[in-house]
């Protein structure tokens, strides 16, 4: 990597100047972390520093003898000779951009994010740099996403539809944001059509938002619900993992839906094998990359997993000084396998959209 602050070595993106990791791929000895998806945070190492929002998260993920420091967003830390501050990346619940200044030089390490609003956690903030490190899992022009609020609309209609039909409604979503997103946005609009159940991977981390003071409507974990329980007008939560799952036989007659960005890919529906998709996505869809790389002013920018040689032509081609960064982050899905996007697109991340 051209810049004197990073290099990229076979433990992740390391910061020589201040002696950490961003992001680390394997243990090492002090971790600064993005945010809490198991692709970026990742067990074993010695210390880590996180925004302080994402405690929570990162305490379930790293476990309980995980020795995990936080900071502020905005607020700057000395590590070595390199002043270190945390920004927010809108991407979950305690996501944040790493920005690393030395010597009058800026390098911002945005890990996963979007600029759509989301009531689950604090916007992307942009961040002024002379090299910015994006993500560009949805680095294509076809990726444009609705309203948070028109998807919500969809999603309650649907819901209110099956209700009417006597099925209940099970939604797929990622356990880790995309769930809690989903509550927060059918609260928002009050946009309730029955009971809400849910996956106990989900309500864990339910837990885990409600521990840092982020409101969600009740739920009920299916885990815990009395035997009989009536599920034909409810709404379930579950990982992509329980499809087709012997856990899903008890809630007698479905309908199923998938939410992710790659609903927005035509056939992509079929291939999850459910009857409807709903495209809500956590990360920035194409308008919102080019418009957080606009926003650091970075002459510089490296562009990481998902459509990374394309979006690099694209800002050669409108004068900026782009090229691929390599990362471990390639056809990765951390704890969550089943996580992956559909088989037209690249691999992502854990939370894959």
């Amino acid at each position: 990597m051209d810049t004197p602050l990073l290099d990229v070595t076979p433990s992740g993106l390391y910061c020589a100047a201040g002696d950490f990791y961003i992001d680390p791929w394997r243990p090492v000895g002090r971790a600064v972390v993005t945010h809490a998806h198991a692709d970026h945070a990742r067990p074993g190492s010695a210390h880590y520093l996180v925004a302080r929002p994402g405690l929570p998260l990162f305490a379930r993920r790293l476990g309980a003898d995980a020795a995990i420091d936080t900071l502020g967003y905005g607020e700057r830390r000395r590590i070595g000779d390199v002043d270190v501050s945390l920004h927010p990346a809108g991407h979950v619940l305690g996501s944040a951009q790493v920005r690393i200044a030395h010597r009058g030089e800026a390098v911002v390490v945005s890990g996963d994010y979007k600029l759509a609003p989301d009531p689950t956690c604090a916007p992307f903030e942009p961040v002024r740099a002379d090299l910015f490190v994006t993500e560009s899992t949805f680095g294509l022009p076809i990726y444009r996403w609705e309203s948070p609020a028109a998807t919500t609309d969809a999603l309650s209609g649907w819901w209110a539809a099956n209700a009417a039909d006597g099925h209940a409604s099970v939604l797929f979503v990622y356990a880790l944001g995309k769930a809690q997103r989903v509550l927060a946005e059918l609260a928002r609009a009050d946009a309730f059509h029955g009971p809400i159940g849910t996956h106990g991977a989900v309500e864990a981390l339910n837990d885990a938002y409600r521990a840092a003071g982020i409101a969600l409507p009740a739920t009920l974990p299916v885990g815990t619900a009395p035997a009989g329980t009536d599920w034909s007008r409810a709404l379930i939560l579950a990982p992509p993992s329980a499809q087709g799952s012997p856990w899903l036989r008890r809630f007698g007659a479905v309908r199923t839906a998938f939410a992710s960005g790659w609903m927005a890919i035509r056939g992509a529906r079929r291939r999850r094998n459910v009857d409807r998709g709903f495209v809500l996505s956590d990360h920035a869809d194409w308008p919102g990359l080019n418009a957080a790389i606009a926003a650091s002013g970075a002459p510089r920018v490296a562009v990481t997993h998902g459509y990374r040689d394309e979006l690099v032509r694209w800002l050669a081609a409108q004068g900026r000084d782009a090229y691929v960064l390599e990362t471990a982050f390639e056809g990765e899905h951390g704890a969550a396998a089943d996580d992956a996007p559909p088989a037209a697109a690249p691999p992502a991340s854990e939370d894959a959209g």
